[in-house]
């Protein structure tokens, strides 16, 4: 579905109070507008210190951040609004550095803000599978740079990336899941949940890709280092793109929350035809996200 695209003073104009962002919060929260689960009544005034919308009539108070990435937030929903729109018109992210010096918080405060978003832009493509022609391949991430180079490199950890294929617009959409060995069971849950069955994948003859066959129509050869890029060209041309990600915006991640920029990383690829809508699909994937847990949070 189509989005409208929307500039940084009609943002402002649109979402520059309180009660304009709790009021698309309540639009996605009561299409048909605010209703009472206590009595039924239709009318509420809002309490934005709580963010809480209050019955009128009983005056049972609902919060309007239950099942989004701001549930029990203490932070402004204006900052928050901010801080989607800041995210989703960088082409490249934003830093949490950047983001507190934009918002006037703490450095952790939009660290934590900047994995929420993510965790939402992940949750929306897990509805996604590839389907079609796909290239699929390993890369390693991080770590030193000296030592084991390769498939196993020393302190580095695997990716498992694939892509689709088409012959008359490029590559569609991208899937990349960290992992910590590339391995026959790593390669069929990736294959399980972000790819449709019976797809023809390509790939190179690492042993553990044998299992792609189980699955899909699968075509693989063995390739030299050298050749490998002209063999799965656009899965290459992805990998380095994701790595330049990694390193210009964020000078490089923690391989413990890698999966976070990953997952960054392929939301903003998958929607790069669609730039200028980037900030409300981004504003309606963390209203539509459900609550992340303290497990999910590390």
């Amino acid at each position: 579905m189509k989005m409208p695209a929307v500039s940084l003073l009609e943002w402002q104009k649109k979402f520059g109070s309180e009660e304009a962002c709790a009021a698309e919060l309540a639009k996605v929260r009561w299409p048909d507008g605010f209703f009472c689960p206590r009595c039924g009544s239709r009318k509420a005034s809002y309490i934005s210190t709580r963010h809480l919308y209050q019955c009128s009539k009983c005056r049972h108070q609902v919060s309007i951040t239950a099942g989004t990435i701001f549930h029990a937030t203490k932070i402004s929903l204006v900052k928050w609004f901010w801080a989607i729109y800041l995210t989703a018109s960088d082409k490249g992210g934003i830093s949490a550095l950047r983001l507190a010096k934009h918002l006037g918080v703490s450095w952790l405060t939009a660290y934590r803000m900047l994995r929420k978003i993510r965790m939402a832009m992940a949750h929306r493509d897990s509805i996604y599978r590839l389907k079609g022609f796909i290239e699929l391949d390993d890369t390693y991430v991080g770590g030193k740079r000296s030592g084991k180079r390769g498939r196993g490199a020393e302190g580095k950890k695997p990716v498992l990336v694939a892509v689709e294929m088409h012959p008359d617009k490029g590559a569609g959409f991208t899937a990349m899941k960290a992992v910590e060995t590339i391995s026959h069971d790593t390669v069929q849950s990736f294959l399980t949940r972000k790819l449709l069955t019976g797809q023809k994948v390509k790939t190179d003859a690492l042993p553990a890709l044998t299992v792609v066959g189980t699955s899909q129509q699968h075509e693989k050869k063995i390739t030299p280092p050298e050749e490998a890029a002209k063999w799965l060209p656009m899965v290459h041309v992805i990998i380095g793109n994701m790595k330049a990600f990694l390193t210009g915006t964020f000078h490089g991640v923690s391989l413990k929350y890698l999966q976070e920029y990953l997952d960054e990383f392929c939301y903003r690829f998958n929607r790069r035809f669609w730039e200028p809508e980037l900030p409300m699909r981004l504003l309606n994937a963390c209203l539509a996200h459900v609550p992340v847990t303290k497990a999910e949070f590390g």
